[in-house]
């Protein structure tokens, strides 16, 4: 699988809530609370096992912070930019924001 620049990853369509580096690309949803957090991990998980790639997710009180990356790969690819905009547009239907100011900060 060919590898992707963070800014080829920034002209894929809906990750504007990401920040892509060398190190893979990162979001940080402020979801207000424990339980819409857990209800964004449950999106994030299912769409994971239906792309067959997973990625690193911190669920607590009150965000929940994703990290995307492909290790096999060594580096970002276009598999992640996909599901980063999946991940974007499930949160979107759950009402939580991105906080794209800060998406690698710590929670």
């Amino acid at each position: 699988m060919d590898t992707i620049t963070s800014d080829e990853f920034g002209t894929f369509p809906d990750v504007g809530d990401w920040r892509a580096t060398d190190a893979g690309a990162f979001a940080r949803f402020r979801t207000g609370d424990f339980a819409t957090g857990a209800k964004l991990f449950a999106a994030v998980a299912r769409l994971a096992d239906a792309a067959n790639h997973h990625p690193d997710v911190d669920v607590r009180y009150p965000a929940v912070r994703v990290r995307l990356y492909t290790h096999s790969a060594d580096g970002l690819t276009a598999k992640d930019a996909e599901l980063a905009a999946e991940i974007s547009r499930a949160a979107r239907e759950l009402g939580v924001d991105a906080d794209a100011d800060h998406p690698e900060r710590e929670i």
